[in-house]
C-alpha cells in the first residue's frame, strides 16, 4: 500500500477522533463491560513472572495493565494501540499505579517495526478484528515472537449470537436511513466473527496449534450508564454525531426502550458470545521460508 493510502488509515482517523476520546470518557463503564473475559484470555497466555508479552489493541490498558501486575517487575507488557487518546489514558493509569512492567506505543500493530523473536507471548480483547489485511498484521505481529510463543485473543461471534450488541443498530436504523450496513468481511467488530476465516487467517500468517473455541460469558452495564453507552458508541454513536437535535433525541428514546428486556436488578445483563482463540509461533522472528513450506 502506498504512502498516500495507509493501511488501516480510517481505524487510524477513527480512533484518533472523536471514537478514541469518546471510548477514554466511557473507559469505565467498558472495562466493566468487558472484565469477566480478561481472566480466561490472561491464563491461557501467561509466560509466567518476568516474560514478555504485547497487547495488540490495548484501548486504554486495562489488559495489558492486568497481565504487567502478573509478569511483575521483570516482566513487561506492551501495549499497541492506534489511538493516541487511548495510549494517553493507558500511560497515565500505569503511572498512577507505578507499574514499571506495563508500556505503551501509539501504533499500528500491522506495519509496527515490532524487535524480531523478543517476546514470549500476546494477547488482544477485541483488538484484532480491525486490520486492512489481518493476515500481514498476525504474520508481523508472528516475527515478534520467540520459538513456540503463544498466541491468545478474544473476538466476538456472530452478531445473531450477539443481539445486545446489535440492538442499538436494530432499533436505529428505522431514524437514521444513513447508518451504514454491516459488511462480515470488512474490519470491524465482528470481523472475525467466522471460525474458519479466522483459521485461514493464522494459517497463511505462520501461526500453528491454532485452536478457536467458544466461550460465553455473563456481562452487564449498569442501568444508569445504559443510555450513554448506546448512543455513544458504535455506528449509532458516530451517526448521532451529524443529525439534528429532534432526531437525536427520537433515536435516543427509541434505542434505550430496545434495551428494555435486558435490565433487571439495576443493569442491563446479557451473554457475551464469543471465540476464544489460541496459537503458538513455530519459529522465533523471521522465518527462512514461508509457513505454508514448514507444514509440507
Amino acid at each position: 500500500m502506498s504512502e498516500a493510502h495507509p493501511p488501516n488509515r480510517d481505524q487510524a482517523a477513527l480512533w484518533n477522533d472523536a471514537g478514541g476520546r469518546t471510548w477514554v470518557e466511557m473507559q469505565e463503564v467498558l472495562d466493566g463491560m468487558l472484565a469477566p473475559l480478561t481472566a480466561p484470555l490472561l491464563e491461557e497466555a501467561f509466560p509466567g513472572e518476568g516474560g514478555r508479552v504485547i497487547d495488540v489493541g490495548c484501548g486504554a490498558g486495562a489488559t495489558a495493565l492486568s497481565m504487567a501486575r502478573r509478569l511483575g517487575p521483570a516482566g513487561l507488557c506492551l501495549g499497541v494501540d492506534i489511538s493516541g487518546p487511548l495510549v494517553a489514558a493507558a500511560r497515565a493509569r500505569a503511572a498512577a499505579e507505578g507499574l514499571a512492567s506495563a508500556a505503551f506505543v501509539q501504533a499500528d500493530a500491522q506495519t509496527y517495526g515490532f524487535e524480531p523473536g523478543s517476546f514470549d507471548a500476546v494477547i488482544s480483547r477485541f483488538g484484532v478484528m480491525f486490520f486492512d489485511d489481518p493476515a500481514a498484521a498476525f504474520a508481523n505481529i508472528r516475527r515478534a515472537m520467540r520459538r513456540n510463543a503463544k498466541l491468545a485473543f478474544v473476538a466476538w461471534r456472530s452478531p445473531a449470537e450477539n443481539p445486545f450488541m446489535t440492538a442499538a443498530a436494530r432499533a436505529a436504523a428505522p431514524l437514521l436511513p444513513h447508518l451504514p450496513a454491516p459488511d462480515p468481511d470488512a474490519p470491524g467488530q465482528f470481523g472475525f466473527a467466522d471460525r474458519d476465516r479466522v483459521r485461514r487467517i493464522l494459517d497463511a500468517s505462520g501461526w500453528t496449534d491454532v485452536d478457536i473455541r467458544p466461550i460465553d460469558a455473563p456481562s452487564g452495564v449498569a442501568e444508569k450508564d445504559l443510555l450513554s453507552y448506546v448512543t455513544r458508541l458504535g455506528p449509532v454513536g458516530l451517526a448521532l454525531r451529524d443529525v439534528d437535535e429532534p432526531t437525536r433525541a427520537r433515536t435516543a428514546e427509541a434505542v434505550r426502550a430496545a434495551f428494555d428486556p435486558y435490565v433487571r436488578d439495576g443493569a442491563a445483563r446479557f451473554t457475551a458470545a464469543c471465540w476464544l482463540v489460541t496459537a503458538r509461533a513455530i519459529y522465533a522472528g523471521t522465518p527462512s521460508r514461508e509457513a505454508s513450506d514448514v507444514d509440507r
